[in-house]
């Protein structure tokens, strides 16, 4: 089996240290490990397979010898950088929102359309890890009774915003329970013993950049005919997102169909059973690769609608995960 090098931009984030975790879990074909960060974290080590690497710096000249590059470091760092390193001769897998609307980049998920990675030029785009999840779930029931409405509520973890944010929750945590004054600095509100209907900024429609997202990359991943209406919510969980979602169909859903496609949907875990009180929740899908589905029900209020809940682990399936599957597909198809 061929192996290869691989770079890690933003190595020192949450999701950059899920980028590691994930490549040596999987056992990845790799003959070395780069790891690039700031200026500043120049020197920093990082441990991979029992070892401990220094952190370079990502400049121009980084990705020279480089495979495949895995982004995690921001929009602004990816548009400098991913270019640069396409035009080094590595294979950029992005997991910010930079290229993600640009027509000339695959937005992939695996599971959903890998055919997709067939017209890449050097830059692929991970989706949003709230998108992720959902399609994956979707997919298998868009196939069978072609999906025309999705309405979702997202209830999302706070490690979606990066390690300061889980930190503010630990502290405002401590401060809580000593009886302290609640600091914040992170989000507009306190977060602990609270629910904040705002994921990024709001747009002039009034809906948020995070909401606005799940539509747009719905439509480019899926389907682009379908109408999608999301409300984003950050919640004081650490790990997680979850989401509620509803959907309206062309064709009449059979649940146990719905039930028997979703458990043999690859990337998926069902775990549905009202009677026992049986369903997913966020410490049941933390650190796990599935995503994973419950609560499903007619929706009696329309003609075709199915309502679902959806959770992942959004520093694992989200984003780590997805893009080290992406770059397995790439192996798998021969088109690296």
């Amino acid at each position: 089996m061929s192996k290869y090098r691989v770079a890690v931009v933003g190595v020192l984030g949450a999701v950059g240290q899920e980028m590691l975790k994930t490549l040596e879990q999987r056992e990845f074909p790799i003959s070395g490990i780069k790891p690039l960060g700031t200026a500043t974290n120049t020197g920093r080590a990082v441990g991979f397979a029992g070892e401990s690497v220094s952190v370079e710096q990502a400049k121009r000249g980084s990705f020279k010898g480089v495979d495949i590059a895995l982004f995690s470091a921001g929009a602004d760092a990816s548009l400098e950088l991913a270019p640069i390193a396409r035009d080094e001769g590595c294979v950029v897998i992005d997991n910010s929102a930079a290229w993600r609307m640009d027509d000339s980049v695959p937005l992939v998920i695996p599971e959903v359309n890998p055919d997709a990675l067939k017209q890449h030029s050097g830059i692929i785009a991970n989706p949003n890890c709230s998108t992720i999840q959902m399609l994956v779930a979707l997919k298998p029931l868009h196939d069978l009774f072609r999906i025309k409405r999705i309405v979702v509520s997202t209830y999302q973890a706070v490690s979606g915003t990066g390690y300061k944010a889980i930190d503010e929750l630990e502290n405002q945590m401590r401060q809580y329970c000593s009886g302290d004054p609640i600091t914040k600095s992170v989000y507009p509100c306190q977060i602990l013993l609270n629910a904040l209907p705002q994921i990024d900024v709001f747009l002039d429609n009034g809906y948020t950049k995070e909401e606005t997202k799940m539509v747009e990359e719905t439509h480019k991943i899926l389907d682009p005919s379908i109408g999608v209406s999301a409300t984003a919510v950050r919640l004081p969980v650490f790990r997680c997102h979850s989401e509620a979602v509803n959907i309206e169909t062309e064709r009449p859903i059979d649940l146990g169909t719905a039930a028997r496609a979703l458990a043999s949907q690859r990337g998926v875990k069902l775990v549905d059973d009202f009677r026992r009180g049986e369903y997913p929740y966020p410490l049941m899908a933390s650190d796990k690769d599935d995503v994973f589905v419950g609560r499903l029900r007619l929706d009696e209020s329309v003609k075709h609608g199915m309502n679902l809940w959806v959770v992942a682990d959004n520093l694992r399936k989200g984003a780590a995960l997805n893009a080290v599957q992406i770059a397995e597909t790439l192996i798998e198809m021969n088109i690296i």
